[in-house]
């Protein structure tokens, strides 16, 4: 039976470069992004004389989304600081693939482009096993944080979610509780860049969130894509497949924050995180459409329901299938869970090829722009 439990040891994107191959909309987010890592770099200042310039990318799963961006923000910061060396630090989960991040950073993964470790002179990367939740980087030292698609993650569930498989499908004291807990990591993720930012540093974060209108991740026009995992995980119990305590402990560890909810510790005078000295200089939301989506589309017929979601399928399981696969009881033989999780997946893929009106995994994203102050405020008397 799933237990609730640090994030750290539940959650993992999907290895061997699945994760970055699947995820090309991850990567369309943040190549739309890249003009605020660009206006980043032409306005932090220039680092005391003999420290490098650093950079991070929290959240990074194997570095393929963002590794043109993160290219392109080390030139730029080059053409400032001519000769200045740089430091890259990935940060992710200590289950994350670390293997396929250097091999896509060097260009061993089949991706000719973009890859700085063999290309650029003086540029090192480094990689942190440990979560953003906390201070991962020395005081101060930080020019450039960057993070796509991943703050959206809890660092623990405050409670199993009984009749759905994610918090956009929760309600009363179930929804608060995820709320309650969003709010807290949200604080300590922010406290802890402001430790690491130098000050002048800046912040550059686009994640998961609802936007105006109440759209999100997978739902902005038509099939909810977090109904849909429910509906087959619901079904699968019902069949006598999965247990109710399985079915139960599929709850994600994710929370949607609003724009004012992301805004809100940044903006007020009295919050820890505007004494530390972050101050929001922008926030919007954005929708990226799915590409799978767009690419059946736009072939008029010409690709049939079935090569749709051969195509969509993988997206959806490159980050949900530890989700599952955990929830399910580790008494269970591995081969058994292993056809549970494919079977869970085969009925979704089934379901689009069937019908594939609606589905779509459109990304609704917050994009955030924070900078550190020169000088800390102190807290009020």
């Amino acid at each position: 039976m799933a237990v609730i439990g640090k994030t750290a040891a539940t959650v993992a994107m999907k290895g061997g470069g699945y994760y970055s191959k699947s995820t090309r909309g991850a990567k369309d987010v943040i190549d739309r992004a890249t003009p605020m890592l660009l206006d980043a770099a032409a306005a932090i200042p220039e680092p005391p004389a003999g420290q490098p310039l650093q950079l991070a990318d929290f959240g990074c799963a194997d570095g393929g989304t963002s590794k043109a961006a993160i290219f392109a923000t080390i030139e730029a910061l080059r053409a400032r600081f001519p000769g200045r060396q740089v430091l890259v630090t990935y940060t992710d989960l200590p289950s994350n693939d670390y293997t396929q991040l250097f091999k896509n950073l060097l260009g061993l993964a089949g991706d000719p482009e973009h890859n700085y470790l063999a290309e650029l002179d003086g540029v090192f990367a480094h990689a942190c096993g440990v979560g953003f939740h906390r201070q991962l980087i020395p005081d101060s030292t930080l020019d450039i944080g960057f993070s796509a698609t991943a703050m959206h993650y809890l660092s623990e569930k405050p409670m199993e979610i009984p009749d759905h498989v994610h918090m956009v499908g929760a309600s009363g004291h179930v929804l608060e509780a995820y709320a309650a807990q969003a709010a807290r990591d949200w604080e300590a993720i922010l406290l802890a860049r402001a430790r690491e930012l130098r000050p002048g540093g800046r912040l550059v974060f686009m994640n998961f969130g609802k936007d105006e209108t109440g759209r999100y991740l997978g739902y902005t026009d038509g099939v909810s894509m977090f109904d849909t995992f429910d509906h087959h995980w619901r079904a699968m119990a019902a069949a006598g497949l999965i247990s109710r305590d399985e079915y139960v402990g599929a709850s994600f560890s994710q929370f949607y924050r609003t724009k004012e909810e992301f805004s809100a510790p940044l903006l007020d005078p009295a919050s820890p995180v505007n004494r530390a000295g972050l101050r929001l200089i922008s926030a919007r939301t954005g929708i990226t459409k799915c590409p799978y989506r767009a690419a059946f589309d736009a072939s008029a017929g010409a690709m049939s329901a079935r090569e749709f979601a051969l195509s969509y399928i993988p997206t959806l399981r490159s980050w949900s299938e530890t989700v599952f696969a955990n929830a399910l009881d580790p008494s269970r033989p591995v081969d058994e869970r292993a056809r549970l999780v494919d079977a869970l997946y085969q009925r979704y893929e089934d379901m689009v090829a069937a019908d594939p009106s609606g589905h779509a995994m459109d990304y609704v994203h917050c994009y955030l722009a924070i900078e550190k102050v020169a000088k800390e405020v102190s807290p009020p008397p």
